[in-house]
């Protein structure tokens, strides 16, 4: 199993700033709008790229060592083959929570940071997770 409902529902429910690696200003990308989500539900969005662009309003980053603040959750839009690196840098940044979205899966990467004590979410995605009956109450 890649993440419980009580997991999922913690990150959404505590998780107030999300790095989203891969985030850039391509209004046609996934993570463009995933990002708009999670910001109509409360959260600060911060863009993690290569580039890094201003998204929806928040300076971007080249890495997410690069933030000079706490991130609570990573949000991983990444292929999968790079997604392990990614998942290791958010639990040596001290983030809470790592997220990797849909597709995206590495099982040792996901045993990892569940050892370093993270929370973890595998090959699912906040936006959905939001629309579903079960967190009904997390609808905003």
């Amino acid at each position: 199993m890649h993440a419980d409902d009580e997991t999922v529902r913690r990150i959404l429910t505590t998780g107030d700033t999300w790095a989203v690696v891969g985030l850039s200003a391509n209004r046609r990308r996934a993570a463009y709008g995933v990002a708009e989500v999670l910001q109509r539900h409360g959260k600060r969005v911060v863009p993690v790229h290569p580039r890094a662009e201003e998204v929806h309003g928040e300076p971007g980053y080249a890495t997410l060592a690069e933030i000079p603040f706490r991130v609570d959750v990573v949000d991983v839009f990444v292929k999968s083959d790079l997604a392990g690196a990614v998942a290791d840098e958010a639990a040596a940044t001290g983030a809470r929570a790592v997220w990797f979205q849909l597709g995206v899966i590495d099982e040792a990467a996901c045993a990892r940071t569940r050892a370093a004590g993270l929370d973890m979410v595998m090959d699912r995605c906040p936006a959905i997770e939001y629309g579903r009956p079960e967190f009904g109450d997390l609808r905003g």
